[in-house]
């Protein structure tokens, strides 16, 4: 009797995942992974500054869900069946360690996302997956009981199932063969990016950071806080990215053109700095303001406030009430207007793909065909910035190849 197959579109984290545990689950079936370009796992090779950042230490999910601003009801489902914790024993269990680090990020010990990339490359080996690459699958039909993938070079190949684990799309046009399948789209926008602050002096600073901000888009409810990293275009670290990520749709109507507020100082607002500005008169009154940096922050970055603030070289006695204002306002809300963005290193991110509802969460199977089945960025899922999109596709790859193994009768399924 012939085997089944399996097609996996994308050679990326979550086709990997799924077609390894597929491949495990139940050796009776051909798996196939299709890849596009000549690379495989290109992301995961530089994702982390090229350590691999595979998940985040979170053991709660109704606490890991608050980190996905799009489709967080949909992982809420999803990672009741596979969760960080299972995702640091498949890779434990392959003799691949993680560590984690002070922001919860976690990487493999080794710190190269080669050792990724070899335990995902040992497993197809081992397993007896195929992998097909240059192949751009550009339509999908189905042909009798099979489904016939047509690649963009002419080829075609049929399978009994296909997992589509593609990645997601920057322009809404990549996903036709998916609208001609039936499938509706969430149009896809940019995800974790920084902002661009062109002829603003502070990016004289780049290079400084400060370890905890907030920061948010004046006429908006988006605030995020965190640590923030003047760079030479602008804006960036941690709570930008998180800040773009879930004004991401806001941010591209608006064509990328705001103003953002920073409070440099969190845990004060305009009026109790005043007060703290009244006591620092009384207390330290004969010191130069220059050089007594009481909020601690970065040496640079306090002496620019001060300059902006038109504050010359003075004691904090001498500091009058209209100076004192001004620099109360830059500290707790320094305004910034945003004219573009730019792409954060290796953290590209797309919002948009799949309409959600249009797939099980518990199967990970399309609504409108039994035999296909999506996994990964193709999704309209989406994290912040700390291992959590990673986290998403190990699930959803898991979920996939769990339904799909099933699908033979007779095969018990380990």
């Amino acid at each position: 009797m012939e085997k089944k197959k399996l097609a996996v579109i994308g050679g990326g984290a979550a086709g990997f995942f799924c077609a390894v545990n597929v491949a495990r689950l139940n050796p009776a079936l051909e798996v196939v992974i299709i890849e596009r370009s000549a690379k495989l796992l290109s992301k995961v090779r530089i994702s982390g500054g090229g350590r691999c950042n595979v998940t985040h230490a979170c053991f709660d999910i109704q606490d890991m869900v608050l980190k996905y601003p799009r489709g967080k009801n949909f992982v809420k489902k999803t990672f009741h069946q596979f969760f960080t914790v299972d995702t640091i024993e498949w890779f434990a269990s392959r003799g691949v360690q993680l560590k984690t680090e002070a922001d919860g990020r976690m990487f493999p010990v080794s710190n190269h996302s080669q050792t990724i990339i070899d335990c995902l490359l040992k497993e197809v080996n081992s397993l007896g997956v195929d992998i097909l690459m240059n192949r751009n699958v550009i339509k999908l039909g189905k042909q009798h009981e099979l489904w016939k993938l047509f690649f963009s070079n002419g080829e075609s190949f049929d399978a009994d199932f296909v997992c589509i684990a593609c990645g997601g799309y920057s322009k809404s046009e990549n996903f036709t063969w998916l609208e001609e399948m039936g499938h509706s789209i969430e149009p896809p926008v940019p995800s974790l990016f920084t902002f661009n602050i062109p002829g603003n002096l502070i990016t004289s600073l780049m290079g400084v950071s400060v370890q905890d901000v907030t920061i948010r888009i004046a006429g908006t409810k988006h605030e995020q806080k965190g640590p923030l990293l003047i760079t030479h275009w602008g804006l960036s670290g941690p709570a930008v990215l998180r800040l773009s990520a879930w004004a991401a749709r806001d941010l591209q109507e608006r064509n990328y053109t705001c103003n953002v507020i920073v409070n440099w100082i969190p845990d004060f607002h305009q009026q109790s700095l005043m007060e703290q500005f009244k006591e620092l008169r009384e207390t330290i009154a004969s010191n130069k303001i220059k050089h007594s940096n009481p909020f601690r922050l970065p040496q640079r970055l306090w002496e620019f406030l001060l300059t902006e603030s038109g504050i010359p070289d003075i004691r904090w006695g001498d500091l009058s009430t209209v100076l004192q204002n001004q620099l109360a306002k830059l500290l707790t809300s320094h305004e910034f207007s945003v004219k573009g963005k730019t792409t954060y290193k290796e953290e590209f991110v797309t919002a948009g793909g799949i309409r959600l509802s249009e797939v099980d969460a518990n199967t990970m199977r399309s609504k409108l065909h039994p035999s296909i089945f999506f996994a990964g960025e193709i999704l309209d899922v989406d994290g912040i910035t700390g291992g959590f999109n990673f986290q998403h596709a190990w699930t959803s790859g898991w979920i996939a190849a769990r339904t799909i193994a099933a699908e033979i009768p007779g095969v018990t399924i380990g």
